[in-house]
């Protein structure tokens, strides 16, 4: 049980610099392997981003440094990028690359900026956290879908 204690402890010093919370009904390591499984109702905050999902799996290295963390199944989340733009949004994987900062979302990916009133969806969309810059692909058969909200040259002049 130390053990584990001193794995999340390391995980959550290494995911970011901040303070990360994870909450889920079932929790399973293997240290070796440096993969720690979260089952059932999954939520992670840290600072400003919250990310929900039914399972979420953190891999880390031989260090136990984060490499990784992938969530599946019905995920949702909010994330602040580092120059402060704020999405929302839902899609069926997310998968977060540490070293890179960035988020990978795919199937049925809903993101939508907050501030600008921007909306994403598509089957594949990037969102990289460090230069706030975003990527999307459609499935095979679908196009990717951008939606923004304009004003009206009347609505400039009022």
């Amino acid at each position: 049980m130390k053990k584990i204690i001193i794995i999340l402890l390391t995980i959550t010093i290494s995911l970011f610099s901040q303070e990360l919370k994870i909450k889920s009904q079932k929790f399973t390591s293997d240290e070796k392997a440096g993969v720690s499984v979260f089952t059932g109702n999954v939520n992670i905050i840290k600072g400003n981003d919250e990310l929900n999902a039914s399972k979420i799996t953190i891999y880390t290295d031989d260090k136990h440094q984060l490499i990784k963390f992938r969530a599946i199944g019905n995920t949702s989340f909010k994330i602040q990028t580092l120059d402060g733009a704020r999405y929302t949004g839902e899609a069926q994987k997310v998968i977060y690359l540490s070293t890179e900062k960035e988020y990978h979302f795919y199937t049925d990916v809903r993101l939508q900026q907050i501030d600008d009133e921007k909306i994403v969806i598509g089957d594949e969309v990037i969102l990289k956290t460090i230069e706030g810059k975003a990527y999307a692909k459609g499935a095979e058969k679908e196009p990717v879908i951008m939606i923004f909200n304009i004003p009206d040259e009347k609505e400039k002049n009022d």
